[in-house]
């Protein structure tokens, strides 16, 4: 697997093959614009980190039907051989204005605009849902883990248990925007330059004749990176054994970096071991921690006064296990030189191109976004949605995930501390423009006109 894993014009929803044929059979080849963004019924976040942008430009730019792909859709019967013949020639022509990965969002907000002949706009619907739901909903959740973890280091273990390899890959890289400072994952390490991190399983310590054996043994191997798992058979007993073991390392020159807990009572644990440690003279000796963390059980240690300096966070960061997904949509904002708004009860869409702008105070805090039109500029504020994409090529190289990482750092220190709580909601300001707001009126009021000829009065709630 490459930085990049292409997959493809056939990564997508047979309907949108379907509506394809369709817009080619009636020629409609004017230009639409789709906007992405989340909508949140579930309430269960309250922000959202922009990940996956990098895998959509990828793709756009690579993206065409191979001989092979229009084979296997000549088998359905379905479509016409003059749209085939249309799909060997695609190639994506239009724009992208987005948030940049790693900046902090809200519900509702925007996060792709894409503009582009409706037949290629609509093609790519399936994959840049795909590509940015997921990698956002973790590089949210990641970003909650570290927000409650108050500044100890976060380890990305979730690989064994991730819904499939290349969720894997795509959990480290996003856990890594999102702060966290190495993976257990070796091949997103290659890929992505993230340090590496991870020390021993039970297996290794039950392989031994007994703990001391199996710890002196790695200490041997790994001299100067030494962490000895210790919940195995007994805790204490294992803290006294990794002890032993400490204590003849440092007799020869070399020093244990840790010791890992990964079963019972973290917080009662943790103190019972640092102390034991403290006693014998080993107070550098770092206590680390896995097994079922994520943003609630290590704030729920942490204020049981737990004596953990980092935390491995696996299963439930890596499937969002308290929020498995998101309610990312794709919705046709404009065509034709019209604006267009979906007006479903509890689905209500945001007509025309837009823009988010954020409003700071001193310091750079965050103090509210405003969502207005793609055109109109407010003073004081910094418009978030940037051109990526101008007639089918990138504006720019994209940034390097250290610098992707560094504008999530910003952003998270600059978003209100009451904003990030789990648990606590204090929704982030936003409204709408004025100008937005009377676009969304006179879109609203529009399909009344055709029906009746009368102006319907329109309430978004």
């Amino acid at each position: 697997m490459t930085k990049h894993h292409y997959m493809g014009p056939l990564f997508t929803d047979f309907y949108e093959l379907t509506m394809a044929a369709g817009y080619f059979k009636q020629h409609m080849v004017e230009k639409a614009t789709f906007s992405v963004f989340i909508r949140n019924h579930t309430a269960k976040r309250d922000y959202f980190v922009a990940a996956g942008l990098e895998d959509v430009l990828h793709e756009l730019k690579n993206s065409r039907f191979s001989e092979s792909d229009i084979r296997y859709l000549q088998t359905s019967g379905l479509f016409p051989e003059k749209f085939l013949e249309y799909l060997k020639k695609f190639r994506f022509s239009g724009e992208i204005f987005a948030i940049p990965e790693g900046t902090i969002f809200f519900p509702d907000e925007p996060l792709l605009e894409i503009t582009a002949p409706l037949i290629q706009a609509q093609l790519f619907e399936t994959f840049i849902l795909n590509a940015l739901g997921f990698q956002t909903m973790i590089a949210t959740k990641a970003a909650r883990c570290i927000h409650a973890a108050d500044g100890r280091p976060l380890i990305d273990f979730a690989l064994r248990r991730a819904q499939g390899t290349d969720a894997g890959i795509k959990v480290a890289r996003s856990t890594y925007i999102a702060g966290f400072q190495a993976t257990s994952n070796v091949l997103a390490g290659k890929i992505f330059d993230i340090p590496l991190s991870g020390t021993m399983a039970h297996s290794y310590v039950t392989a031994f004749d007994n703990e001391h054996q199996a710890f002196s043994a790695y200490a041997r191997t790994f001299p100067k990176n030494s962490v000895f798992l210790i919940d195995t058979y007994d805790v204490i007993e294992g803290t006294r054994n990794a002890v032993r073991v400490g204590l003849e390392m440092q007799s020869r020159g070399d020093f244990l970096v840790g010791v890992r807990l990964d079963s019972g009572d973290m917080a009662d644990l943790s103190c019972r071991v640092r102390r034991i440690l403290d006693d014998a003279g080993l107070d550098y000796v770092k206590i680390f921690a896995s097994s079922g963390f994520d943003e609630f059980k290590i704030a729920d240690v942490i204020q049981r006064g737990a004596k953990i300096d980092a935390f491995g966070v696996g299963t439930k960061m890596g499937v969002s296990a308290d929020a498995p997904y998101l309610d990312i949509v794709y919705k046709m904002v404009r065509f034709r030189d019209k604006n267009i708004r979906k007006l479903s009860p509890g689905k209500v869409t945001l007509a025309g191109r837009k823009q988010v702008f954020r409003r700071t105070g001193p310091g750079g805090c965050c103090l509210e976004d405003v969502i207005g039109t793609r055109e109109e500029h407010i003073p004081g504020s910094t418009p978030l949605l940037k051109k990526v994409v101008e007639n089918g090529r990138l504006v720019r190289p994209g940034p390097s995930l250290p610098v992707i990482r560094e504008n999530f750092r910003r952003n998270f220190a600059d978003l209100d501390e009451k904003y990030k709580a789990s648990g606590l909601r204090a929704l982030f300001p936003i409204r709408l423009s004025t100008r937005l707001k009377a676009l969304q009126d006179q879109t609203a009021a529009a399909p009344a006109r055709r029906r009746d000829g009368k102006q319907e009065k329109y309430h978004n709630g």
